[in-house]
């Protein structure tokens, strides 16, 4: 698909620069309810977005907390042109403490919420918020793993709710889960579609709910199998990042399993299932999930801890976040050129 040398890219995903607006042509209002480590994430993804972003937090302060991270953050994606064209001062102007939830709620397009991983939590949490929310506002939550019928289905209007669920940070990380329940309105889905791409995301439409969506399915499969590996002493767990650091994660930061598989042959993916797949037929299954604690947890500890002291562990996480935002700007640039 062509992409306009006009426009701006998050990863791979194709922006307007000065950001996206609503179909009427006015910017549109966003709730984020939980300003946490992912609300103000999401904050900064919808300002980006060229969006009016509400922040409200039930713990006093936090919401304040919240954009005083963002305006940290902000200099770094401005340094490598992932503003969308609009500046450090714009992002944090469309940025402001609602001093309720019913005022963070009262003249919202799209609420995102985002509280505690707690089943009774979100659906308390969520007849607030139909209480103030707009009729016509959609609902999303960013659980990593609740099925949103779990927590929506008592509401006189579940067909406005869904799940938008992210990778952290989604600023720098544009794929998320976008998780219908049985009652959600396809005309919601497409709502939500089309605002997250307008954002610069990259939503993975699921068919209907599982729990886990697709994301945390395939992270989980992966993190199984590295498990497997520690515990059946094939490796150690340095050699099992390696693998994936320095192999498989080069191709993955550009292309998919499945466009791997059909590079990776000549006659492409029928050739390659040709060629290999009983190899992986007989690899799996390996006798199911291993136990991830007791003296397993232990020795996956003593290797972490021994790369990375927990002394230095929020500053490797900013390193992280460095690198992805260096991944961020090199996949822009490479996409730019693609279509040049």
């Amino acid at each position: 698909m062509a992409i306009s040398r006009s426009m701006n890219t998050v990863g791979t995903v194709p922006v307007p620069r000065g950001g996206a607006q609503a179909e009427s042509g006015r910017p549109m209002k966003i709730a984020i309810i939980g300003a946490g480590m992912i609300g103000r994430a999401w904050a900064i993804c919808f300002a980006r977005g060229g969006h009016q972003v509400a922040l409200w937090n039930k713990t006093a302060g936090k919401a304040e907390e919240a954009i005083a991270y963002v305006a940290t953050v902000l200099p770094m994606l401005a340094e490598k042109d992932l503003l969308n064209g609009l500046t450090p001062e714009q992002i944090l102007a469309a940025l402001r403490v609602a001093p309720t939830m019913a005022d963070a709620l009262a003249h919202a397009d799209y609420v995102q919420e985002n509280v505690s991983e707690n089943l009774e939590v979100k659906r308390a949490v969520y007849t607030e918020i139909e209480a103030h929310a707009r009729p016509d506002a959609i609902l999303a939550s960013s659980t990593s793993g609740l099925v949103p019928s779990g927590f929506t289905s008592h509401l006189a209007h579940p067909e406005r709710c869904l799940v938008v669920h992210p990778l952290n940070p989604p600023y720098l990380i544009p794929a998320v889960d976008v998780v219908p329940s049985p009652a959600t309105s396809p005309d919601v889905m497409e709502r939500a579609v089309n605002l997250l791409r307008g954002c610069g995301q990259a939503p993975i439409r699921m068919q209907r709910e599982d729990p886990g969506f697709l994301t945390i399915r395939i992270q989980g499969a992966i993190y199984h199998e590295a498990w497997r590996l520690v515990a059946s002493g094939l490796a150690r767990a340095e050699d099992v990042d390696i693998a994936v650091r320095e192999g498989l994660a080069l191709r993955w930061s550009f292309i998919g399993p499945f466009e791997t598989a059909d590079l990776n042959a000549p006659g492409g993916i029928r050739d390659f299932v040709g060629r290999y797949g009983q190899l992986y037929q007989d690899l799996y299954p390996l006798g199911g999930p291993v136990s991830w604690d007791g003296a397993l947890m232990d020795q996956v500890e003593a290797d972490r801890r021994a790369a990375l002291p927990m002394a230095d562990h929020k500053a490797r996480q900013m390193w992280r976040d460095g690198r992805l935002i260096d991944l961020a700007a090199h996949k822009r640039a490479a996409a730019r050129k693609d279509q040049a």
